[in-house]
């Protein structure tokens, strides 16, 4: 089969590979779709930072490069005959694999399992043309999806846990920093999760123009006067919840100062430097911080196929498919800030 090798740093290589064999509890998957992400691209540029370079293959046990692609859908064709996935069901795929017996998995956040690891970033993921997948992390598209919406299911879920992570109450006041992929998708997962008012703060141009219509009530511009803005903007209030999306260095700091005293910022985007953060001011105004990471493939994935199925995120973001021949070149532009949409690869092309 045709398969995209991840040897490091800049090195990305199209190659021919043999069909992996599925072992106990998975399923071989035909990818029909397959998405990149900031992590990816970032480990394009400078080579992994949060893996090893050399990773285990699945099967083998040998180390060696790394087929990557951890935001995938496909088709089933040899199915597990212990879940009820029949051979021809359409599924997407939550990518990370959890024990299901330590202690965070015995609390249901799988997301942090002691024995976690991801395809695509840990063993071999969907950028090629099938991939065995534990069949536990597989839930079926629904109903008339297309393909190329249903390829946002795995990242959309990322932002829904998020929104669950940000604990917002009805009537909230919430502000998300950076109008991103990540920054969208924490917006449809708050519209999905509770009722809350939501102001998105990026730069002006299509980004705010989507956010308006994926469901901001208010967006805002960087500014001197950001601060007074906003609280005019919420009718003299200070945010109740404030996200942190965008990862870019002195967010996170401007995020704790404009959420209310006693209130809750959600750091969400990686950032790309350690952030400097005034405690003394977080001390005294009792403000909470927590973080977001990944998602809980039972719950979090099912319901972003469940949006996609119903609302009109899927059309802001997809695109036609690339071959994995153009993966590379896609790489390089995300990671340079050149890419809008969701770039998806159809690894059959």
């Amino acid at each position: 089969m045709q398969a995209a090798l991840y040897y490091g740093a800049g090195d990305i290589r199209v190659e021919q590979v043999d069909i992996p064999q599925p072992g106990e509890g998975e399923a071989l998957v035909r990818v029909l779709r397959s998405g990149i992400c900031g992590t990816d691209a970032s480990e394009w540029r400078a080579g992994p930072k949060t893996f090893p370079v050399h990773r285990r293959h699945p099967h083998s046990g040998h180390l060696g490069p790394l087929i990557p692609g951890h935001e995938f859908i496909g088709e089933i064709v040899e199915a597990d005959p212990v879940h009820d996935l029949p051979v021809g069901t359409l599924v997407a795929s939550g990518a990370g694999v959890w024990c299901g017996t330590c202690r965070r998995c015995r609390e249901g956040r799988t997301n942090q399992c002691a024995r976690y690891k991801t395809l695509g970033l840990n063993v071999h993921g969907g950028m090629a043309e099938y991939v065995a997948v534990p069949t536990k992390t597989l839930h079926p598209l629904p109903s008339g999806l297309s393909l190329d919406h249903a390829g946002l299911a795995q990242p959309l879920a990322v932002g829904i846990h998020a929104a669950r992570r940000a604990g917002t109450r009805t009537g909230d006041h919430v502000v998300i920093i950076g109008a991103g992929a990540i920054g969208s998708f924490v917006l449809a997962g708050l519209r999905h999760v509770g009722d809350s008012h939501i102001t998105v703060i990026d730069f002006p141009g299509n980004r705010l123009e989507r956010a308006t219509r994926i469901g901001a009530d208010h967006t805002l511009t960087p500014s001197p006067s950001l601060a007074d803005d906003l609280q005019a903007t919420l009718g003299g209030a200070r945010p109740d919840v404030v996200i942190e999306a965008s990862g870019a260095p002195g967010q996170l700091a401007l995020a704790l100062d404009l959420v209310v005293d006693g209130g809750r910022v959600l750091a969400v985007g990686i950032p790309k430097q350690k952030p400097v953060l005034d405690l003394h001011s977080m001390i005294f105004r009792e403000v909470t911080l927590d973080t977001s990471l990944a998602h809980i493939c039972d719950s979090d994935l099912p319901a972003a196929l469940q949006i996609l199925a119903h609302s009109r995120i899927g059309y802001e973001f997809a695109t036609a498919p690339a071959g994995l021949n153009l993966l590379a070149a896609s790489l390089e532009q995300l990671a340079g800030g050149q890419v809008e949409a969701k770039v998806l690869i159809d690894p059959s092309i």
